[in-house]
């Protein structure tokens, strides 16, 4: 007897297929897509920037996967070696703990005039105070630099910060936010975020939701009550807000000790410098 599963997340929070975009584009996209994703599979491995703790469902799926090359989880990595910039830290110094409300939607981020203003309104009516990382739209057919393309991989957010671990803000992965305990809101906008914010504020419980149907290129307007709602719920004192709080720094003890001897993450690590050696003498 046949049993049907039902996915917990719903066709509006299924992430958009990379290749579908490049196909509606360009068929030249399209086929070099398709080249990339078969040769990844032609590799000896794969090296992801997570670890075991933090996603095991997905780490056990693909290591069992036989057309899958071997996986080297070994996160959390991140980059600490940013250039400060001292007018934003000796502001942070100023605020007390876990006080400040960090938004930053990243490079392929912008939001059109309408919405910014129900963001600003929700901001003045929350009254608390925020550090918010604002870029134009991108102009047709205008190109991002790889490197700017590198971002959260829940979509936007806002942040509740501490001030003494603001560095942070500056990295590039979502992973920071869970390496270093700081709770957050998520707002996806476009690929597979949706998918990610929903394991975040569904699957794992460790950050409140904005609007989790959200898409760049949609209409919908998200309100300045939807979103001071949220900021509400990430910095008032409340059950929710100490119940993320609580599982954010289990997961930031749990990345800690994945990078350290004995740990998950070293041990991969210690795999691939192994089978390094091994590809090299044969």
């Amino acid at each position: 007897m046949n049993t049907i599963v039902k996915s917990p997340i719903s066709r509006t929070q299924t992430p958009y297929c990379r290749v579908d975009l490049l196909k509606c584009t360009s068929s030249k996209g399209f086929a070099q897509c398709q080249s990339n994703y078969l040769g990844e599979r032609q590799a000896k491995g794969i090296i992801i920037n997570t670890y075991v703790e933090l996603e095991p469902h997905p780490i056990k799926s693909l290591a069992n996967d036989n057309g899958v090359p071997s996986i080297y989880p070994v996160g959390p990595i991140i980059n600490l070696n940013q250039e400060p910039d001292e007018s934003i830290d000796s502001w942070l110094d100023e605020q007390q703990d876990s006080s400040v409300l960090f938004l930053c939607f990243w490079s392929c981020g912008s939001f059109d005039e309408e919405q910014l203003k129900e963001i600003a309104t929700a901001l003045d009516r929350s009254g608390y105070r925020f550090l918010w990382a604002l870029r134009q739209p991108q102009a047709k057919g205008e190109i991002v630099r790889q490197s700017d393309r590198m971002g959260t991989s829940s979509g936007g957010g806002v942040s509740r910060v501490n001030w003494r671990i603001h560095y942070a803000l500056r990295l590039e992965f979502d992973t920071r936010k869970l390496v270093f305990g700081i709770p957050m809101a998520t707002w996806p906008m476009y690929a597979e975020q949706q998918v990610n914010a929903f394991e975040l504020v569904v699957d794992m419980e460790m950050a409140v939701d904005i609007n989790m149907e959200y898409r760049s290129e949609s209409l919908v307007l998200v309100t300045a009550e939807e979103i001071e709602s949220a900021i509400r719920r990430l910095m008032f004192d409340s059950t929710e807000e100490k119940n993320i709080r609580k599982k954010k720094e289990k997961m930031k003890e749990k990345s800690r000790r994945a990078v350290l001897e004995g740990g998950s993450s070293y041990h991969f690590l210690e795999s691939l410098i192994k089978d390094f050696k091994d590809h090299s003498s044969n």
